[in-house]
């Protein structure tokens, strides 16, 4: 068992329920099994090993909001390390290789990034220059981590605008689709002309929890209605997830399976087959399964986990087999493998079914970003683009699922429990953030698609705040973002 100790100045710099999601992390960028606790105004981090590593820690910043930052690689050592000084000297060293490596393949890099580069470099001296934890070099770490976030927002700006418009002109558009979840009701005549307007794809859910309320009888009504209208409006269709055993998604008498996995697997076998063939040649991609690497409604191995999933796709393939399918993975940063014991994170989940050909067509990646437990902790554009380009190595095209918070406040159609980190979460935020993540989501030509994960706060939905309508039906300002990004992009 390893420790790594931090000081933080001052000790409630950030509360100790955000310090306790820090987590250290090795070469692959996996996480160790870690524990974060507060001792003696120290942060403690123990883990399942000594070796060298990077702490990963949400952190808040001046005009980023609450950002997981990372160090570079440290060595474990009996004294601590002064916390803010480590995530500038961390960011700096990232930030400054990812404009070399996009330098190298032709981006031209405006003077502004380079401007506040030097600019936090000089505040990042300043900081190594005083005492740990004195007040001058308290106040520089945080400036050069305020500048070097500003530098690294101007550069993926560049980057996604430059990439975009080579795309542009060398003629390598695909076809993309940018789509959003209907949910489980029927859209009204405002939202129905929102939705044609902001996107050219829709998600139908299929949820399982809806359709078989009880066991082997179905109703299909909403859904029929939902296919329906796609069509109608020319929209292509996204179907499913149709595994996704978490809370929300299953049937409440699913638990009758708990111990007993032959039966839950011809029960979810029972389920797809009639779902397929409903609707086969109604769908445009199957999405076989949803947060298959994190779901706990039952208490699944992880063998089981991928018994399933293979299952599912197995079967969707043999029932349609000219409609593309898709797989999710939750958390795909995989934060959550530090609080529990994993044999399989994310990514090696997903390696391990691409190796098996089963003639998936892609990847998803579902982002609820922000949200603890059971989301993604938020972080840069930067950090995003070094992600997907990671995901990207399993040679397979790449699909979105985000979701993002405009409140923190109380939510009382959120099925989840998990809420957004720090209190300034508004509408504003959330769309400061598809204007400042999107577009470089957009610049990677092997994401095939992008869907928002939830269109209504005034129905039931998984996470708080997260719709594009809000309670009082209205839309909010992120619709006319992805309206307009619509327009430019797709």
């Amino acid at each position: 068992m390893g420790a790594m100790r931090f000081l933080v100045c001052p000790p409630d710099r950030i509360r100790p329920e955000v310090a306790e999601l820090a987590y250290m992390a090795g070469f692959e960028r996996i996480p160790w099994r870690t524990r974060a606790r507060w001792i003696n105004g120290q942060l403690i981090v123990e883990r399942s090993a000594s070796d060298s590593g990077n702490m990963f820690v949400p952190w808040p910043v001046e005009g980023h909001g609450v950002v997981t930052l990372s160090t570079a690689s440290l060595m474990e050592r009996a004294e601590p390390y002064y916390l803010p000084l480590e995530l500038a000297r961390g960011k700096i060293a990232q930030t400054r290789n990812q404009l070399a490596d996009w330098q190298a393949i032709g981006l031209v890099v405006p003077q502004s990034v380079h401007t506040k580069l030097d600019e936090a470099m000089a505040q990042f001296i300043l900081a190594v220059g005083g005492p740990p934890g004195g007040e001058e070099s308290t106040a520089a770490a945080e400036t050069a981590l305020r500048l070097v976030l500003d530098a690294g927002a101007l550069l993926a700006e560049c980057y996604a605008e430059q990439a975009l418009t080579v795309r542009r002109r060398q003629n390598l558009a695909q076809t993309r689709l940018l789509g959003v979840d209907l949910g489980v009701t029927i859209l009204d005549e405002h939202a129905a002309e929102a939705v044609v307007d902001a996107f050219n794809a829709a998600r139908v859910t299929m949820a399982w929890r809806e359709i078989e309320t009880s066991e082997g009888s179905r109703d299909w009504e909403i859904f029929d209605k939902q296919l329906a209208w796609c069509r109608k409006q020319g929209l292509p269709v996204c179907g499913g997830p149709l595994l996704q055993l978490t809370t929300g998604s299953s049937p409440d008498w699913l638990y009758l399976f708990e111990g007993d996995f032959a039966a839950l697997q011809a029960s979810v076998s029972d389920f797809v087959e009639a779902t397929v063939t409903r609707y086969k040649g109604q769908i445009d991609l199957w999405q076989c399964g949803g947060r298959i690497n994190t779901g706990e409604t039952l208490s699944l191995h992880e063998e089981e986990q991928v018994q399933l999933a293979v299952q599912v796709v197995e079967q969707v393939r043999a029932l349609d087999p000219h409609t593309p399918m898709v797989v999710s993975f939750d958390q795909p940063w995989s934060e959550y493998v530090a609080r529990r014991d994993v044999d399989f994170p994310p990514y090696y989940f997903a390696d391990s079914l691409v190796r098996a050909n089963l003639g998936l067509a892609g990847l998803m990646l579902e982002l609820n970003w922000g949200y603890q437990p059971g989301g993604t902790l938020p972080r840069d554009p930067l950090d995003l683009s070094r992600t997907l380009d990671l995901w990207s190595g399993l040679g397979m095209p790449l699909y979105l699922s985000v979701c993002v918070p405009s409140g923190s406040h109380s939510d009382p159609f959120a099925r989840s429990k998990a809420l957004p980190l720090g209190p300034e979460r508004n509408v504003r935020t959330q769309q400061l953030w598809l204007a400042r993540h999107l577009p470089v989501v957009l610049a990677k030509p092997y994401v095939r698609g992008i869907f928002w994960g939830q269109l209504h706060d005034y129905a039931p939905h998984d996470f708080a705040h997260g719709g594009l309508f809000d309670l009082r039906r209205h839309p909010k300002p992120a619709l006319r973002t992805l309206a307009s990004l619509k327009r430019a992009c797709f």
